[in-house]
């Protein structure tokens, strides 16, 4: 009886130890790539999105749950943002995102659409490096900061060309400077200077709202810089903290 009990026993054990370790390899990572932009001079800039891919520490490549469409870079700027691509990866640790864009990109400037050459972009995909881990029951995410204005060149004979510049923020450890100008309408440049003089810029809208996102936290010198006659305001001390929209309210030039 005694051994019947014993073998019992180790039988549970063994299934015990099984049922955790197979617990302990099975986690997965929730993880949503979300798509804002900086203003630009434009009417619209409208990106062919095909596919999000990501590639984590272990070089494998996992095709993300895409929303695939045209997307007016423009609709998401000063704070406002879209989820284009989620999924459940295995692998802890991201180390590239890979956007696949398609040839329909296009700018409109004084009421006429231009076709946005991209050809790198088309061929290979837009590589993004990024350095984030993942944590395990939670929504993590990153955001895609486009740079309207940087992204797009016009070229000598009329044509404009997409050279996307793109910056990835993580937005658990980062936060926002946030705020509005008057008089409204005014074309201007807002810019965050770090202490060790790392510069973050964006563009004033039209309605004289102004974000800058993905800041680490720290003080930083705001500087709004809008076209002469006007002068540049500054303000010092200006405390971001993760997770924080820093509000500097409506700041007159």
């Amino acid at each position: 009886m005694k051994k019947i009990l014993l073998i019992a026993t180790f039988i549970v054990f063994g299934i015990t130890v099984n049922s955790c370790s197979s617990d302990s390899t099975s986690g997965t990572y929730a993880y949503n790539v979300r798509m804002t932009d900086a203003p630009g001079p434009y009417e619209k800039v409208n990106i062919d999105l095909k596919a999000v891919e990501v590639t984590g520490n272990n070089g494998q490549t996992v095709l993300l749950n895409t929303t695939a469409g045209i997307y007016n870079l423009l609709e998401f700027s000063n704070g406002l943002s879209t989820l284009i691509a989620t999924s459940e990866l295995s692998d802890a640790n991201v180390s590239q995102i890979r956007l696949i864009l398609g040839s329909n990109n296009t700018v409109v400037v004084g009421g006429v659409t231009y076709p946005l050459d991209t050809p790198s972009a088309e061929q290979s995909g837009l590589k993004l490096q990024v350095h984030q881990t993942l944590l395990a029951d939670i929504q993590n995410e990153i955001l895609l900061d486009f740079d309207a204005n940087a992204s797009i060149v016009k070229t000598g004979n009329g044509t404009y060309k997409l050279k996307p510049v793109v910056r990835t923020i993580v937005t658990a450890i980062t936060g926002n400077i946030k705020g509005s100008i008057t008089p409204i309408g005014t074309l201007a440049v807002v810019t965050a200077t770090s202490v060790d003089a790392v510069e973050y810029s964006s563009s004033v809208n039209a309605l004289g709202e102004f974000q800058i996102s993905g800041l680490l936290p720290g003080i930083y010198t705001f500087t709004i810089t809008p076209l002469l006659p006007l002068l540049p305001v500054t303000q010092t001390n200006v405390v971001v903290t993760a997770g924080v929209n820093t509000n500097l309210g409506v700041i007159a030039l």
